[in-house]
């Protein structure tokens, strides 16, 4: 027979071992954490691993990314903008441009009752659009109205939608109908260098436009653009703000490069023209 007392002592053994295995595996997943890089990692390579295609690339669907309602019975979608005269959106213009080289698009441009007078740049700021077809033949209607309004507002779904206000926000309103698909890293990077460039680079103090400036050029010596190797809207509403604001020339080293790049496409050097 075997002894009460040794039973209850093999048993506390096991418990003890059981507990001893428990402590085990939870000091090894504490190391884990400790061991794995926290917030401040480096980015870069999260970055150039994500994916995406050209924005020259063809074959988008604008049903599938703007939504298609059963009633629509093949009604062009139209995008309608108002925005001042007297600080001109120049993200929006080069989107539009990009935009352009993408779809089918049918722009026009108007003045409301609100402004006296509207420089004839910006009376032709799509240029000269060529033979106008159908209107059912274009993919997209691109419209907008030179208004006395504090920001820029755009409205996609005239009837239902409320507007959209603010450059930044339809800047990437326009941008994602390029159907760019990105990983958290580097949607949130680029969000938080669009709202940057509005609040600080191109409304802030000449102390915080100093500092985007060196934010910007630490940045741009790992990369070609400023999030990872692909120009996004960050870049667009960025380097209109440095032209907005004048401190293009006082830009370091690392900016003036990447601003030379950005002149180089043609979207962009349409609309230096307007800054004559």
């Amino acid at each position: 027979e075997v002894d009460p007392s040794l039973q209850a002592l093999e048993s506390r053994q096991e418990e003890i071992l059981k507990r001893l295995y428990e402590l085990k595996s939870a000091v090894d997943g504490l190391s884990k954490m400790i061991q794995t890089p926290d917030a401040d990692f480096d980015v870069t390579n999260i970055i150039q691993t994500d994916e995406c295609s050209p924005l020259t690339t063809t074959g988008a669907d604008l049903d599938l990314m703007l939504g298609k309602a059963s009633l629509d019975y093949g009604a062009l979608k139209d995008i309608v903008i108002n925005a001042n005269p007297s600080l001109p959106p120049l993200s929006l213009l080069v989107l539009h441009s990009l935009l352009c080289e993408r779809y089918k698009i049918l722009s026009a441009v108007h003045t409301h009752s609100s402004v006296k007078s509207v420089p004839e740049s910006l009376l032709k700021c799509f240029g000269e659009q060529a033979k106008k077809q159908p209107r059912h033949e274009y993919q997209l209607g691109f419209t907008l109205i030179w208004k006395d309004v504090p920001k820029p507002q755009m409205k996609f779904s005239i009837q239902t939608m409320c507007p959209i206000e603010g450059e930044g926000n339809i800047a990437r309103f326009l941008f994602s109908l390029f159907g760019q698909k990105y990983n958290a890293v580097t949607s949130t990077l680029i969000d938080s260098w669009v709202d940057t460039a509005i609040l600080q680079l191109k409304e802030g103090s000449s102390k915080e436009k100093g500092a985007v400036l060196r934010s910007m050029n630490a940045a741009l010596g790992k990369t070609a653009w400023l999030v990872g190797n692909e120009l996004t809207v960050a870049d667009i509403v960025a380097w209109c703000a440095l032209q907005q604001t004048g401190t293009a020339n006082a830009a370091p080293a690392n900016v003036q490069k990447w601003m030379k790049s950005c002149e180089n496409l043609a979207p962009f050097s349409s609309v230096m023209k307007l800054l004559k």
